[in-house]
């Protein structure tokens, strides 16, 4: 009964603040497309589909953020603080450096990137000046994301929470600010809506720094800069290269299910623009489930509690199927409430939307049960291999050449194709409880 309660205090402890800031970020997503929305629906599809550069991005850091909670968490366990420093900063180098190149190409290249999500004309223009905005933040975000990435492991989630929120709320204000020309600002639309996020990102990042100036804390120390482990880079390539193919290779082939979209019409893109935003919202508590199981599991593994790390891992399973069907039930119970909200979408888009987010509700589950057990309870043993073959299968294989030929060959109607799309989460279900049941996530992987 004891051991439940620590649990337990232990989860929530983790997963409210980690699923609130997801929650935040997801609404900077809904406000954008709100606010766009009411200008019109060519600038929500447009930003919908230039914001798939930061998706891209994205997929890199949660990579790099995943490979430094597999081993930032175990060392934590153990309480070794240096080897947690360490790892704070192998992880940094690399993101400064793959911020550094979609800061260049977005900022030189807008068009040439547009033109990969879509082929209308008006939607690609219109996307231009909001890329070589909005990449000035992804420089800010190569530092600030891997730093609240360790405050997470390192007792300090509360905090990396209320961070990550103070930028989300400044980017809503900022955005009906600028994008409206409120209190006497030049009105600058979707311009206005990037200039938002580069400030919010820049804030974040003066946070970031002002935490790392502590000296009673886990921060970027100089020295590691220059001469750093051997043995914990091997570590970290080791076990973070797995989850950036499988990133990639999942996060490509979501990219591929915006691209099939993008080309099937505005009204196409603008529904599943926001049936996106909605999951994203909906998703959190999920999300949230998923992270704090790789850092709960993770500190046992690391500790040498192995038994005790393959109980947490079967409750935690438990507990994602359970949050994963309350999800689709509070969305379905959200619907009539969205559909009001985006009544200014054409009448082809809202009844698309309408039946986005009956799929959505099922995916809930799929979606829950993969993210705590492929992306957290794997990962905090090191076992990373598995989500990049179960992808590639997955997506690469199945759901992205029968979307492909459903949409370009077959002709299918757009429901149907976004249908067929969104079944990747459901088809690789067997093959993780299969995974999950042969155990080899069991691992201490800290250096003795």
């Amino acid at each position: 009964m004891r051991e439940n309660k620590i649990f337990y205090k232990k989860l929530i402890a983790l997963v409210l603040p980690i699923a609130f800031q997801n929650l935040m970020t997801a609404l900077v997503s809904a406000a954008d497309a709100l606010m766009l929305g009411f200008l019109d629906q060519s600038s929500l599809s447009a930003v919908s589909l230039a914001t798939q550069v930061q998706f891209v991005l994205n997929l890199f850091y949660v990579a790099l953020t995943i490979g430094t909670t597999v081993l930032a968490a175990q060392y934590w366990g153990k309480g070794d603080r240096i080897s947690v420093e360490k790892v704070l900063v192998i992880s940094l180098k690399i993101s400064v450096l793959i911020s550094g190149v979609f800061f260049l190409a977005a900022s030189c290249c807008p068009r040439l990137l547009m033109k990969i999500f879509t082929n209308e004309p008006k939607l690609i223009e219109l996307g231009i000046p909001y890329l070589r905005i909005v990449s000035w933040s992804y420089l800010f975000m190569g530092v600030s994301q891997i730093y609240l990435c360790i405050m997470k492991n390192s007792g300090r989630t509360l905090k990396s929470t209320v961070y990550g929120s103070i930028a989300v709320i400044l980017n809503i204000i900022l955005n009906a600010v600028l994008i409206f020309g409120l209190f006497g600002f030049p009105k600058l639309e979707i311009a206005g809506a990037a200039i938002a996020t580069v400030i919010s990102r820049a804030v974040e990042l003066i946070l970031v720094f002002i935490e790392n100036a502590k000296k009673d804390v886990i921060r970027v120390r100089r020295e590691f800069f220059i001469s750093n482990s051997l043995e914990l880079k091997k570590d970290f390539y080791r076990y973070t290269t797995p989850v950036l193919a499988n990133e990639l290779v999942w996060g490509c082939g979501f990219i591929m299910f915006s691209v099939i979209m993008g080309h099937l019409g505005d009204d196409a893109v603008a529904a599943n623009s926001i049936a996106n935003i909605v999951k994203n919202i909906i998703a959190c508590v999920c999300l949230g489930i998923g992270t704090g199981s790789g850092i709960i599991v993770g500190n046992e593994l690391g500790i040498g509690n192995l038994e005790q790390a393959r109980n947490y891992g079967r409750k935690l399973c438990t507990i994602a199927w359970i949050a994963g069907v309350i999800s689709g039930i509070f969305l379905l119970l959200c619907s009539p409430f969205i559909l009001n909200f985006a009544d200014n979408l054409s009448d082809q888009a809202h009844q698309y939307l309408h039946t986005m987010l009956y799929i959505c509700a099922y995916y809930m589950i799929g979606k829950s049960i993969n993210s705590t057990v492929v992306a957290g309870i794997f990962c905090s043993g090191g076992d990373t291999r598995f989500g990049f073959l179960c992808d590639i299968v997955t997506m690469w294989i199945i759901i992205v050449p029968i979307g492909m030929l459903s949409a370009f060959v077959w002709k299918l109607p757009v429901l149907v194709v976004y249908f067929l799309l969104n079944l990747d989460e459901f088809v690789k279900l067997p093959a993780v409880y299969r995974h999950y049941k042969q155990y080899k996530w069991v691992k201490n992987l800290t250096i003795s």
